[in-house]
């Protein structure tokens, strides 16, 4: 055997014995061997180069720094899921599904870990990529630190498609964190708060040799992609367990809602004995075709849902309200907590949300309340303990003027929450505004953080966000821990933000009322600023989904003559205030007044691609058949009730090439 041949050799048997160790947990080969194994593979490709691999066994153990990671676009969008807290919550969402889907429908049931999700990119059976979730568009490429995790496959087996993502949780064994904790509490240092938080860390340490000291494993749950061969949710699981994925084992798949509950109720009790931090059941349609026929809303699928599992509850004293101004003006008021544990964080504060809560609880400074986290993550006073309450207590009175400019507070008609309607001299709205404008999901300037935003207001540098084009370098770098390369970046990154597209400049004007799916429809509208500004009431509210609330909001704004003189301002700058040309040039109103319900598997066009073009040409995409349907485009594996109903409110059924003529 030649030194090729060996080295070939001696990496099939590594990654064979580490799929058995760390997969399947079934080591066939003892600590020792594999070490002694693993040191003659290093020592052969030190001595032969020539040879080298960067998918080999040796490269587990990390070394690569990375001092910036970059951000990368998801080639399929990370949704999240929607969380359900009782059982009445999953049946309604099951009658939801049946409203759409004909004929069986079967769940797969999934635990829900509670980790760092992460998106693995493979082509050709070889890790290419991997990303976090970030905002769901883009995350960050932590790939050198994922190569280093034992259960993540470099380089798969079988039958795999040519490219797809596989999504799942970075997790951190109970086990191993006592471990790392134990050390970290003998060499002084203090010890981590929580498995979850302490994985998601990881990921962006910039030495990957220190993560490849962290006993981290990684859970997969989905394949996303295209000809993946695959018909169902269960039967990609089992793909992906062959290919050598680390698939949880406890997925199960059921035939009824009452199966559901079933396995929810077991692993209620028994999620106590998993060696994994779980915080509920993730429940899914197993059929792909039927999840694509549900689609997706703006931000989760419906095809999913998440059960959560009761909140860990504690009790602890409130010993102040305060009252926080967001950059809407709204007042929220916040019980400054004795610091308690809870699900293992540490909580000091509460969102008591608005005067009308603090009414409905009678909540006193002073009061013993019980925390929750809702859905594990978000601390909330639930109730107040009345038998302990002091004898000296007053009732709460809300305050009546802003905290921080001291102006009298509103509360409009049919609203919970006040507002200082100090727009224009408020600092926490302004700073609010800005920091908004340059968030990730809107101007993602690069180089330009939060406490940037709050020193540059504070230093007079900058009053609104259009006056973020006029700073020089010469004007951030005097500014706290701001170097000369910070300083380049702010200023390229300002610069680089002139690309951003309309729809996204128009969300990151923070228009009351306007995210990002209202956005994109005013933008698909109306094509310009100039044409939104010059809207009347009865103009905005002919668009679809937009009603009086957000048409009466976005003439406000736009009525304002200082926003008049900031949006004039950012256009003088460069920022893109219209529809691109290209964009512009596919897309007609050839389908204007239609709306269109997709249904069935196409030949040439996916589903979303056929949605797509009906949007882009100005027609609407409806889940379901109703009088005010103007066709129903037909594939294969369409559901027959579809078809009864368009035959009964005698609505045309084309199919996909039809579909196609009508646009020509």
């Amino acid at each position: 055997m030649n030194i090729q041949q060996h080295i070939l050799q001696l990496r099939d048997t590594l990654t064979q014995h580490n799929y058995n160790y760390y997969v399947l947990d079934q080591p066939t080969i003892s600590d020792f061997d594999f070490d002694v194994k693993l040191k003659e593979l290093q020592a052969l490709e030190d001595a032969h180069p020539e040879f080298a691999d960067e998918h080999s066994p040796t490269k587990r153990v990390g070394g690569a720094i990375t001092k910036n990671f970059e951000t990368v676009v998801h080639d399929h969008r990370m949704y999240s899921l929607d969380n359900s807290y009782s059982k009445e919550d999953v049946l309604d969402w099951e009658t939801r599904v049946k409203k759409v889907i004909d004929g069986k429908v079967q769940f797969v049931c999934e635990l829900k870990y509670d980790g760092a999700s992460i998106s693995l990119t493979y082509e050709n059976g070889i890790l290419l990529k991997a990303v976090t979730r970030g905002d769901g568009v883009q995350g960050d490429n932590v790939t050198a630190n994922i190569k280093t995790i034992r259960s993540v496959p470099l380089r798969l087996k079988g039958d795999y498609p040519p490219k797809f993502d596989i999504r799942g949780e970075i997790v951190l064994p109970f086990e191993g964190f006592i471990k790392m904790n134990e050390e970290r509490v003998e060499i002084g240092e203090e010890p981590y708060r929580n498995p979850r938080n302490t994985a998601s860390g990881s990921l962006k340490l910039q030495d990957s040799a220190e993560v490849s000291k962290r006993p981290l494993e990684c859970l997969l749950y989905n394949i996303t992609g295209n000809n993946l061969n695959s018909d169902t949710q269960f039967e990609s699981l089992e793909k992906a367990r062959a290919w050598g994925f680390k698939v949880p084992k406890a997925a199960a798949l059921v035939n009824s809602i009452d199966d559901v509950f079933e396995f929810i109720d077991y692993w209620n009790i028994h999620r106590h004995d998993l060696p994994y931090e779980t915080d509920g059941v993730v429940v899914k349609i197993n059929d792909l075709h039927q999840q694509d026929e549900l689609g997706y809303t703006a931000k989760s699928p419906r095809w999913a849902i998440a059960y959560k599992f009761k909140a860990e509850q504690v009790s602890t004293r409130l010993n102040e309200i305060t009252y926080q101004v967001g950059r809407t003006g709204a007042i929220t008021p916040v019980a400054n907590l004795e610091p308690v544990e809870l699900a293992g964080t540490t909580v000091k504060r509460a969102s008591l949300h608005n005067a009308d809560q603090i009414e409905k609880l009678d909540i006193r400074e002073g009061d013993e309340v019980f925390v929750e986290k809702g859905g594990e993550i978000i601390p909330k006073i639930i109730a107040v303990d009345l038998t302990k309450r002091p004898a000296d207590s007053r009732p709460t009175h809300y305050i009546e003027n802003c905290p921080e400019c001291g102006t009298a507070l509103v509360r409009n008609d049919g609203e919970a929450q006040h507002y200082c309607p100090n727009y224009n001299g408020c600092q926490p709205q302004i700073i609010g505004r800005i920091q908004h404008f340059i968030s990730r999901k809107a101007m993602d300037i690069e180089g330009l953080g939060g406490e940037t935003v709050a020193l540059l207001v504070k230093e007079n540098l900058i009053t609104d966000y259009s006056d973020l084009y006029t700073l020089t370098k010469a004007d951030v770098i005097p500014l706290e821990r701001m170097a000369e390369k910070s300083a380049d970046n702010l200023i390229n990154g300002i610069e680089a933000s002139k690309e951003i597209p309309f729809e996204r400049v128009l969300y990151a004007l923070g228009i009351r009322y306007v995210g990002e799916t209202v956005a994109k429809k005013l933008v698909k509208h109306f094509k310009s600023i100039t044409n939104i500004a010059d809207a009347t009431l009865i103009d905005l509210v002919t668009v679809d989904e937009i009603g009086i609330r957000i048409a009466e909001s976005v003439v406000d704004f736009f009525n304002s003559e200082q926003n008049q003189i900031i949006v004039e301002q950012l256009r003088d700058c460069g920022v893109q205030m219209e529809i691109s040309a290209e964009k512009l040039a596919n897309q007609t109103n050839k389908l204007e007044g239609q709306a269109f319900v997709v249904s069935g598997v196409f030949e040439s066009l996916s589903r979303d691609e056929l949605k797509k073009m009906i949007e882009d040409n100005g027609g609407k995409v409806s889940s379901s058949i109703s009088s005010k349907t103007s066709y129903l485009i037909a594939g294969d594996n369409m559901g027959p009730s579809k078809r009864t109903k368009a035959e009964k409110l005698q609505i045309p059924i084309i199919s996909e090439a039809e579909f196609k003529k009508i646009l020509k």
